[in-house]
């Protein structure tokens, strides 16, 4: 991270933040997520908007995670039994989900992680993008309580595996406090 403060007429009105962030290439998974986790905690430090915290947790994702197609969240609406569409990357997407509805649903109502080798064969699989082929979502809990779900999605099959979803599991819990 780079500081770099602004100095109108010899007076500090803004101090504005560079980040660089990227993963160590060739590293491990359990290694890759650690970094992730960490970058994540730096990134989010001291900010308590959730929508701009995942904004950037989901650039985070995209930057550090190899093969995705579209990295995300959607949040819990609990007036209405349903996600809704947060902050994200990749092509336009499904704006509501019913929980208990496609990947991100069942995550979401089933409180448990989703590792889909292929979407195709997921009963009930919601396409938003038709080159996605597996998925991976993660429940973002605080007090047992869903908050959101991480949504990963790759146009390769198999992508995510059990290094990935352990991975995301932390991810998650650590920036739980700050969505």
């Amino acid at each position: 991270m780079a500081i770099a403060p602004i100095l109108p007429r010899g007076k500090i009105a803004y101090q504005g933040v560079m980040f660089e962030f990227s993963a160590t290439p060739g590293q491990d998974k359990p290694t890759l997520y650690r970094e992730l986790t960490e970058a994540a905690l730096a990134l989010t430090e001291g900010e308590r908007d959730a929508i701009a915290n995942m904004a950037n947790l989901a650039s985070l994702i995209w930057t550090y995670l190899p093969d995705l197609n579209w990295a995300g969240f959607y949040r819990l609406d609990p007036g209405k039994d349903e996600l809704v569409l947060g902050p994200f990357i990749g092509k336009p997407a499904c704006i509501r989900i019913p929980l208990g509805k496609g990947v991100c649903g069942t995550a979401a109502s089933s409180r448990e992680t989703q590792c889909v080798a292929d979407v195709h064969a997921f009963p009930g699989h919601i396409a938003c993008d038709a080159a996605s082929r597996s998925e991976l979502v993660v429940p973002v809990l605080r007090d047992g309580i869903v908050l959101a779900v991480i949504d990963l999605d790759s146009p390769l099959p198999a992508r995510f595996d059990a290094e990935d979803a352990a991975g995301i599991e932390a991810f998650a819990a650590a920036i739980a406090p700050r969505i």
